[in-house]
């Protein structure tokens, strides 16, 4: 417990420090709220909006959630069939990395206007195509990038490639996966909210920043943007409980 205390109160002592300078500059300075909302303002909203806030984070949280669950087995199904076959590891990371670059403002009106707009489809749609990037190098990268020796030893002993996968190659990917899954999360939540600004259903936390800031209740849109923090932070947060959970020999050394 001492520990655990140790490693978490300079990072709160560095926020709150952070939120009274904030506090102090804006009501000192006298800055307008269209400008810089202060922080208790912020809160104010915040809580008294709470059951919106929540609402408006569940239905972006789902978003994300969606589209990481689909680009994470979109990544880990191009990664599979990249470490075996040389000509679709040559053809697929091209193409990701062209994904990767296309940005989400230009992408997400096209995908609107190829479906519904009023559903949830565009937006899971380009939060997937975000993550499969990072799930697909980390992953291709921990499946290809084993020991040599391990490998000779594993033909040595004349074992097929479907073993070599299960019994080498997966393994030590694992930690590759986490490590890209643990960037992927916060993208996941970054490339929802996004793809909310550019209509359909105003449900999500991107879609009520955008009408708040547009309705010039700045307290209200910076609120928004607290959840959204909050949000992507629980993405985080789980997936690193997720990896200290099932891979306890990595997982605490790797995340801390």
């Amino acid at each position: 417990m001492g520990e655990r205390f140790r490693a978490i109160w300079p990072p709160i002592l560095i926020a709150v420090l952070f939120l009274a300078a904030w506090q102090l500059l804006v009501v000192v300075q006298d800055i307008k709220p269209y400008l810089l909302p202060s922080p208790s303002l912020i809160a104010g909203n915040f809580f008294s909006d709470l059951h919106l806030m929540w609402a408006a984070a569940l239905y972006t949280g789902t978003t994300a959630l969606l589209g990481l669950m689909f680009g994470t087995l979109l990544g880990i199904l191009a990664a599979l069939l990249a470490q075996r076959f040389i000509v679709i590891n040559n053809l697929i990371t091209p193409l990701a990395a062209g994904l990767a670059a296309v940005p989400i403002i230009a992408l997400t009106p096209i995908l609107n206007n190829m479906f519904n707009i009023t559903s949830r489809t565009p937006r899971v749609l380009v939060t997937m195509i975000i993550v499969f990037f990072p799930m697909f190098v980390n992953i291709t990268r921990g499946l290809i990038q084993v020991q040599p020796v391990q490998l000779e030893l594993m033909r040595s002993m004349n074992a097929n490639p479907r073993t070599v996968l299960r019994i080498l190659r997966v393994p030590n990917a694992i930690p590759f996966f986490y490590t890209g899954l643990k960037i992927a999360a916060p993208l996941a939540v970054i490339a929802a909210l996004v793809a909310e600004y550019f209509g359909g259903p105003q449900e999500g936390l991107g879609s009520r920043i955008a009408s708040a800031a547009a309705n010039t209740a700045y307290g209200r849109a910076w609120a928004y943007v607290v959840a959204s923090i909050l949000v992507g932070l629980l993405f985080y947060l789980v997936v690193i409980a997720v990896e200290r959970w099932t891979t306890p020999w990595t997982g605490h050394n790797r995340s801390t």
